[in-house]
C-alpha cells in the first residue's frame, strides 16, 4: 500500500525559503513525483515533477526559486524567494511514469502541508 506524507510547511515572510519533504512508503523502486499546490478558491496546479531519472519539470511561476530532488522514499521541495502568492497547500504525488503533470493523472496523494507566504 503506497502511503505519502508531507512535512516541513509554516509560514514565512516573503523572500523567505522553506523546504518540504515528502516520504513515500510502498514502493521499491524510484517514481515520478510530483509536487502540486492549491490556494483557497483555486483549482490544484502543477508545481514541479521529477521521475526515475531526475528529469525535473517546473511550472513556469517557480522556475528559478524551486528545486525538486528525489532519493528513494525521501523526496524533497526546495523553496527560494518565496512571494505572497505562494501561499497555498502543497501535496505530493506519484505516479509509475511522469507522462503527465495533470492532478488528475496522479495515482496516490499525501494529504498536503501549509505554506503561507507574508
Amino acid at each position: 500500500h503506497v502511503q505519502l506524507v508531507e512535512s516541513g510547511g509554516g509560514s514565512v515572510g516573503a523572500g523567505g525559503s522553506l523546504t518540504l519533504s515528502c516520504e513515500v512508503s510502498g514502493y521499491t523502486s524510484r517514481h515520478c513525483i510530483g509536487w502540486f499546490r492549491q490556494a483557497p478558491g483555486k483549482e490544484r496546479e502543477p508545481v514541479a515533477s521529477i521521475d526515475s531519472h531526475e528529469t525535473m519539470n517546473y511550472a513556469d511561476s517557480v522556475k528559478g526559486r524551486f528545486t525538486i530532488s528525489q532519493d528513494n522514499a525521501k523526496n524533497t521541495l526546495q523553496m527560494n524567494s518565496l512571494k505572497p502568492e505562494d501561499t497555498a497547500m502543497y501535496y505530493c504525488a506519484t505516479r509509475s511514469y511522469c507522462t503527465t503533470t495533470s492532478a488528475s493523472g496522479f495515482n496516490y496523494w499525501g494529504h498536503g502541508t501549509q505554506v503561507t507566504v507574508s
